[in-house]
């Protein structure tokens, strides 16, 4: 069984000889600058050294634009030693904060009103746009015919991709003011992924389609049931389909924060599995799989565990084998580790995972799954 076999098999709940090991979050994704300083060469290295499977977080993407396109060369507006301010042709703003563990800030985004979104829709978001796809995709297509690995279609969100044209805020006060703007971009947007997708599909076999959307916090889901059903509802349906008629079986959603509650109204939409359920939020993925027994599930380890030493992240090696147990789960990192992680303390985590990975059956008592402690762990 090679690892694309075994990824998909385990997230939709075949036999398995065993679960993958996969990085989630971190290797390559996240070499901190002090880890470069104690191993020269790590960020060449890292991957070979910890044995993950698979590449980039276990499961490929493709190097085409499932974004924004047209944005040109980003304007400089600030650049200090610590900061850099800068906007894109669509109207964005960002902070990029230098040598921060949160460098990232979106301060102005680009449907500020109503009638920003013409503009977006007819400039920015073309599937026809030569940006789309890279000059070597022809030679892509033949390497992802051969590989051994899992490959996504990228879906930016029907939620997330909203949320990046206008803002949390703006957006969730757009569901009440501008109900029809909301409906049009998150048709629009699926409308353009049915329509890359299409020529993709033609083209190479793919494993699944992931959603981007980060629509929840630590208290919980962003917006509510009923708002969910009305307006997203309608748009996993239609790649729900497309799904199905391409016999892609895994619909995975990627969303940070407390997402326990989203995980039943995202299974109602077709979706089978979901990734980080990050412990740190509060996430009960125990409690998630035992109410949702057919939805795959990725990652549920307190990335917290890797400050405190070996002796908590031995306490954590245990959730480890119990999720694995329960079935159609893959642990891993809850999200990507800060600069307060050593590399002595990563490298530990990831080679006592990979022995409870080798060592562990899925599916085992899956009618008597015993507690199992949730959130970070204190020393």
């Amino acid at each position: 069984m090679n690892h694309r076999e075994r990824f998909v098999r385990t997230l939709t709940g075949k036999a398995v000889d065993r679960v993958p090991f996969i990085k989630v979050f971190g290797g390559t994704n996240a070499v901190l600058p002090e880890w470069k300083r104690q191993e020269p060469g790590l960020s060449r290295t890292i991957d070979s050294i910890l044995q993950f499977e698979g590449v980039y977080r276990g499961w490929a993407i493709t190097p085409v634009n499932f974004g924004l396109t047209q944005r040109g060369k980003p304007n400089i507006l600030e650049e200090n030693d610590s900061r850099s301010v800068r906007q894109f042709a669509d109207g964005t703003v960002e902070i990029l904060q230098k040598g921060a563990d949160f460098h990232h800030q979106t301060i102005e985004w680009p449907v500020k009103t109503p009638a920003d979104w013409p503009r977006i829709k007819d400039r920015h978001l073309r599937p026809d746009d030569p940006e789309r796809f890279p000059a070597d995709w022809p030679n892509l297509v033949k390497a992802y015919r051969d590989r051994d690995y899992p490959l996504q279609l990228t879906h930016g969100g029907v939620y997330g991709f909203a949320r990046q044209l206008m803002g949390d805020e703006q957006l969730l006060y757009a569901f009440y003011d501008h109900p029809g703007l909301v409906r049009d971009i998150m048709e629009t947007y699926t409308d353009l992924m049915l329509t890359m997708w299409t020529r993709m599909a033609a083209e190479v076999d793919f494993d699944l389609i992931e959603f981007w959307e980060d629509m929840a916090s630590k208290n919980g889901c962003l917006i509510s049931p009923a708002t969910f059903r009305e307006f997203m509802l309608p748009q996993y349906r239609r790649v729900a389909r497309f799904a199905k008629e391409h016999g892609i079986e895994i619909l995975l959603v990627d969303s940070d924060g407390l997402i326990d509650e989203l995980a039943g109204l995202m299974m109602e939409a077709g979706v089978t599995a979901m990734y980080p359920f990050e412990a740190g939020a509060g996430c009960d993925a125990a409690g998630v799989r035992r109410r949702h027994p057919s939805l795959g599930m990725i990652g549920g380890l307190a990335k917290e565990c890797m400050i405190y030493g070996k002796e908590a992240i031995d306490r954590e090696m245990e959730k480890a084998r119990r999720y694995i147990e329960l079935g159609r789960f893959i642990p891993g990192p809850d999200h990507f580790v800060l600069s307060n992680v050593s590399w002595g303390n990563y490298r530990y985590f990831m080679e006592q995972l990979r022995d409870v990975v080798m060592t562990t059956k899925s599916g085992e008592e899956q009618s008597k799954p015993g507690p199992i402690a949730n959130g970070a762990l204190a020393p």
